[in-house]
This record gives C-alpha cells, structure tokens and sequence, in this order.
C-alpha cells in the first residue's frame, strides 16, 4: 500500500506549456519521496504533479466540460452516454464521475500534502522553496474548495497518508465551516508567498492575483447558502479589491479574442488570471495532456471523415432559451457564446444555425480557430478559464450587494462601475467610457439582480453557473423554472432537456458522498436525501 501511494503522489504528468517554463516531457521513473525531493528542478516536477489533477480526465479535462450538470440552467446535457447519470441529475452514490472526482481531488490534495512536507528537505533555494510552497498551498486550498462545493461535509486532509493505517485511512468528516475556514487559511498563507501575476508568465500558474481572486469566489460561496457565514461578504470585497489594486489586470478589449487566446495558447493573465493548461494532441510522443475542451463543449460535428480538417465535437452542451433570451440586442457575447451557427454535417462547412435554440451549441471553443494541423480527433489543446478578470469585477460587486453592513457610497459606486465595464466590453464598446448600455446608479438595493444577470451573460459555461446559483439559494427554483419551458414534443432535443430538466430534485445542490469511499472509510456519512 506505502509503496503505492509513493507512485501516484511522486508520479509527475506533463500539463503546463513551455511559456511557463514548467513543461517536463522526459520520461519519469519511479522515486519514492526520500530519493525524490532533493533539489529545485525536483520539487518543481512535484508540483506539476499537484496541477496535473485537474486536468485529467474525470475533471476538467472532461467530465466537467459539459457532462456533470455544472452549467444548471443555462444549458443542457445532449449526449446519450451520460443518461442515467450526474450528467442529466439522475444521481446516485455509485456514479462512476462522482466517484472520479472526488478521487481525483483527494489525489491532488494528496499530492500537494507530500510536497509541502518534503519541501525543506531540498538543497534548492529559498526563493524557489518559497513560491513552491505557496503554489502547492494554492493548490490546497482550491481542491478542498471544489470538494466543499460539491458534497458539503468532507474530510479535511493537510497531511500525507504514509500507509494503510487505520487512523491515516479512517478520516472524520469536518463541517463545512470547519472546510472553509481550512481553504482560508491555505490561501490566506499562499499569497504571501506567490508571486505578483505581474512577475507570472501565464494563468497556468498561481499568482497573488489568482489567490486573492480564488478567495474572493470562496468567500462569496461561504457566506451564501447553506453555510451563511458571517463577515465573509466584507471579506470577499477585500480580496477582489487587491486585485483590482494591482493595477496589472485589465480586461481584454475584445470579449472573442479572450477565448480564441485560449483556443490557441496565447496567454494573456491581466484577462485569464488562473487557467487549467492543455498542450498537444496527445499524438505522438506525449499522451497525456491534452485535453477535450471544445471537443465536448464546441459546435456539433461528428463526421469522421473530415475530423483532421474540422475536428470533432459531440456538441453534448446545448442552450436554453432563458440564456438566450437573458442577452440584450446588440450584446456581442450572446452570439459567440451561444453559436449562431452550425456545421454542414457532410461538408463541414459554416451555415446558419437551426432556429430552435434549444439545438444551439456553447461556442466558446470553437474548433475552428485551432492553429493544429491536421486537427486530432478527440483531443485539443485549448485551455479554460477558471479565474478571469470580469469575474473579479462581478465578485466586487457582489459582496458589496450583499453586505448588510456595506452602506459606503464609493463602493456602490465602484459596482456600478465594475458592472458597466463588463457591460461595455460585452457590446464591443471602449470599456473605461460611459456608455448608454450602463446601468445607472440607483443605489445599492438594485445592484444584486443587475449583477446575477451579468455573471451569466459574461461566465456562461465556465463552470461557474451551479455554484453561483446553489449560493444565491435559488437552484432548484431556478432549474425548475426552465425545465417547464421545454416543449411537449417528441423530438430529440426535447428528450434530453426533460430528462435533464425534470430529474432535478431539492437534494441536488450537492452531489451524494460517493458509496465506495464510505464503505471504505466508516466515519462517512451520506448527504441528506441520498
């Protein structure tokens, strides 16, 4: 067992690109932890292996991209392999990608455990020491966010388990807000230790700017249903403005280039300030780290025949009316993130997209603007956003609508702002100068719907969606809502949206502690309701 569990936390995957200078593509032999932590190129291969757990398959690689039910009411899983399962709300204990995720997780925490234990049994640099610590702490903490977010009451792990030992194996789960108040103080110790985003090459690695902005979104989570915490939503605001005090970040003038940049290995980290890094085709050589984003998420094209041109895409990520209808006239996102288009199922080529928005696609990720040649079938290397810039702006404003105790006139005004400066952006506009799209101050009590709106206009189907409106205390509300606006009709599109739609019940804002780790941890115990 020891031996084992040397093996998957030592084992180093290749995920990062060489714009980062963290790309490792020689091959790796085992060492167990005493041989293996000696100096800085080896903690830094440690640490790729802590990064490396959110960009395999059973998270964002894949299963998050469309088939875990995450996108909530903007949009709808339309792929027959994920029926009967979390990918359409029918849930149980035993799904296999609630399992998987939870796995994978706990082998990133796991990881992050062994390199923070080992890092001062290297002869490496204090400096280099310093921002590892800081990234695996980073890493830490975001793990253990994602679990939080996802089944409520888990194990808090901050040691490494060394053997099968029934104490190391048998873990308690912790409250939530025993949880939160752990992710916090791993964040709260990592941005003293990371760098500025400023002195970062790319979002693929941790920065002060994606701690903070990380803090701010779990802040906004804790003080939101179920938990309530108190003082978090002053303590959100405070995160999201020292980025924005940074002065680095900015948004991208052009709301299309930020995810054409990631389609196409751009980085640009004043917009994406933290981002899950694919590279490849996973041809060759190097087979593992690609990834699938586009792939499941893209415009629907299953012709074999043309995948080296075109790319394949299951299209398993299809639009609701209600996000169709939430844009504006003139609102240059809803057409980019909403594909008006469709590929001619022979040819491949562009033709006007079906008028039943239901059958539209997310396209964000258009595999179209992939710079591959010939194009791989099932795999790409375009990365996705988990932290951008707009975000922290919307979080801003947020906190301060959601503060009872934040009446101050300059950060209403500053929400305000920060709302209309993602406005204006969204409208191909010049983001810093008023325009007749800005929403106009009228005082804090209008600010939240404005803003809840907003974030679905500018995050849409970037994993944000559930967790925003499961905090919000409106998930199955929400979801219900839209689900009774899907057709009587026996066509296909109909089918899965009811499926998706009507298996939805009150339990679902969290998923059900996977049945095979309580069998084999004794101290678990299943959620309400499941």
């Amino acid at each position: 067992m020891k031996k084992r569990i040397h093996i998957i936390v030592a084992a180093a995957f290749c995920t990062l690109t060489s714009a980062c200078s963290f790309l490792d593509t020689s091959p790796q032999d085992f060492l167990s932890p005493d041989e293996y932590y000696r100096n800085g190129d080896e903690l830094n291969s440690a640490l790729l292996g802590v990064y490396s757990a959110m960009s395999t398959s059973p998270l964002y690689c894949n299963n998050m991209q469309g088939r875990d039910g995450l996108d909530a009411d903007l949009g709808y899983n339309y792929y027959n392999l994920d029926n009967n399962s979390v990918g359409q709300y029918d849930v149980s204990s035993s799904d296999a990608k609630v399992t998987n995720y939870w796995r994978m997780m706990y082998l990133g925490i796991s990881r992050a455990n062994m390199l923070l234990e080992h890092i001062d049994d290297a002869d490496a640099d204090e400096a280099v020491k310093r921002q590892v610590r800081g990234e695996a702490l980073f890493l830490r903490a975001y793990y253990h966010f994602m679990l939080v977010v996802r089944f409520g009451d888990i194990p808090i792990m901050t040691k490494a388990v060394h053997s099968a030992a029934k104490e190391e194996l048998q873990v308690v789960q912790s409250s939530r807000e025993a949880v939160y108040e752990q992710i916090l103080q791993d964040l709260d110790e990592a941005v003293q230790l990371l760098p500025d985003a400023s002195e970062v090459s790319c979002g693929a690695r941790a920065s002060k700017s994606a701690a903070y902005g990380i803090m701010a979104r779990v802040c906004l989570n804790a003080a939101g249903y179920p938990l309530y915490k108190e003082g978090m939503y002053a303590k959100a605001r405070e995160a999201a403005e020292k980025v924005i005090a940074t002065g680095f970040h900015e948004l991208n003038p052009s709301y299309q280039q930020v995810f054409i940049n990631l389609i196409q290995d751009i980085y640009d980290i004043k917009e994406c300030i933290f981002e899950v890094d694919f590279w490849g085709t996973d041809t060759g050589t190097y087979t593992t780290v690609a990834g699938m984003v586009g792939r499941n998420n893209g415009v629907y094209f299953g012709n074999s025949a043309l995948a080296d041109e075109v790319g394949i895409s299951i299209g398993c990520l299809r639009a609701t009316p209600y996000y169709y209808d939430l844009f504006e006239e003139g609102d240059l996102r809803r057409d980019w993130t909403i594909a008006d288009y469709q590929l001619d199922a022979t040819t491949g080529e562009v033709i006007e997209a079906a008028p039943i928005i239901w059958n539209r696609c997310c396209g964000k990720f258009r595999r179209s603007y992939e710079l591959n040649a010939p194009k791989a079938k099932d795999k790409t290397s375009t990365n996705f956003p988990i932290l951008r810039y707009s975000d922290v702006l919307l979080m801003y404003a947020e906190a301060v609508a959601c503060d009872p105790d934040d009446n101050d006139p300059t950060h209403i005004a500053l929400a305000y702002e920060y709302i209309n400066q993602v406005r204006r952006r969204g409208f191909g506009l010049d983001i810093l100068s008023p325009s007749a799209v800005d929403i106009p101050n009228e005082g804090k009590f209008f600010i939240l719907e404005t803003v809840k709106d907003e974030r679905a206009r500018e995050l849409g189907y970037e994993l944000t969606r559930k967790d925003d409106i499961v905090r919000w205390g409106e998930f199955y509300i929400r979801m219900k809502a839209v689900g009774a606006t899907v057709p009587s009709s026996s066509a296909t599109y109909a089918s899965y949206a009811n499926a998706y739609f009507s298996n939805v019940e009150t339990r679902d804002f969290v998923w059900p502690i996977p049945a095979y780790e309580i069998g084999v941890n004794r101290n678990l115990k299943q959620n309400q309701g499941w």
